[in-house]
């Protein structure tokens, strides 16, 4: 799959801005950034929903019109008939590509946990088990490309796990997956690689470590403490080597290196101003802290 510099505007906003990439068979690509980044509209050409303004999307050397075939869609509201079973929602899709095939639709129920309500109307399903019913439906006709927007949005975290181990098995059976999110856990632990994109551009490409180590902190210092002032916080700012400070509910965290030699500095500084200290933890920097980095926000605060 080939991104080629692919521009989308929606009268003067734009919502992607020559954005390029190309994602190989059998990989899991994700797309990370915060709502309103414009993950979806990427996602809609890649799929042929939209055509871009400038550039080109090509699957397999074909446009994605050409191409629909190859691709599974998993859009990040489900687009299932509520009056219609869990079966025979797969039956409606698959054969509108020839594909239908009741063993395999009862198969697929089974794997992603549903084979119980294959006979169930959709509307007395929860709302994780439509996002399941989904991912079906996006599978049933075998595609090569799996392309998933933001698709364990709100789902249980348990059942959110299920389904990226099964997006595993699909890589394992050499699908490709396309995957766009705003959860930085499951494109640390499902991507090969990233595109972290911020306000229609891509930030930052490559593997999770990759990034970690290119962008990131040498480590992140998590500290609890009360009675935390602002001139705590100045002392702490002071300290040499400490990059950034953020305060928080509960504490503070600070990002500074050698961590060995800044650490105890902070907590002297901290309890000097009056702050009472209650546990320190190091943590290693996460995609999150890469975001952070590149674009001054968390993705939390714009997600």
């Amino acid at each position: 799959m080939e991104v080629r510099s692919v521009t989308k505007k929606y009268g003067e906003v734009v919502a992607i801005s020559k954005v390029s990439f190309s994602v190989e068979r059998g990989e899991v690509f994700g797309l990370l950034g915060p709502n309103g980044a414009g993950k979806t509209t990427l996602m809609n050409m890649i799929s042929g929903i939209l055509d871009p303004d400038e550039g080109e999307v090509l699957i397999e050397g074909r446009r994605p019109s050409e191409a629909r075939q190859l691709l599974g869609l998993c859009p990040q509201e489900p687009a299932l008939y509520e009056d219609l079973t869990g079966l025979e929602n797969l039956k409606f899709y698959a054969e509108l590509y020839g594909a239908w095939d009741k063993g395999k639709a009862l198969r697929l129920l089974e794997e992603l946990g549903l084979s119980d309500y294959a006979k169930r109307r959709v509307k007395t399903y929860s709302g994780g088990m439509k996002k399941r019913l989904n991912l079906a439906v996006a599978l049933i006709h075998d595609p090569s490309i799996l392309v998933l927007d933001e698709s364990t949005t709100g789902m249980d975290p348990a059942v959110r796990r299920e389904v990226w181990n099964y997006v595993k098995k699909l890589k394992s059976a050499g699908k490709t997956v396309l995957l766009a999110t705003n959860y930085m856990e499951e494109a640390d632990e499902l991507c090969d690689r990233v595109a972290i994109i911020d306000a229609g551009k891509v930030v930052a490409l490559g593997p999770p470590e990759e990034l970690k180590e290119k962008f990131g902190p040498e480590a992140a210092i998590e500290v609890r403490a009360s009675k935390l002032t602002q001139a705590a916080i100045e002392a702490i700012k002071a300290v040499k080597r400490v990059e950034r400070v953020e305060v928080e509910e509960a504490g503070f965290t600070v990002y500074a290196s050698p961590v060995d030699e800044s650490l105890p500095r902070i907590v002297e500084e901290a309890v000097k101003a009056g702050a009472e200290v209650e546990s320190v933890r190091v943590r290693k920097p996460t995609l999150e802290d890469v975001f952070l980095k590149l674009t001054g926000k968390r993705l939390r605060e714009v997600g």
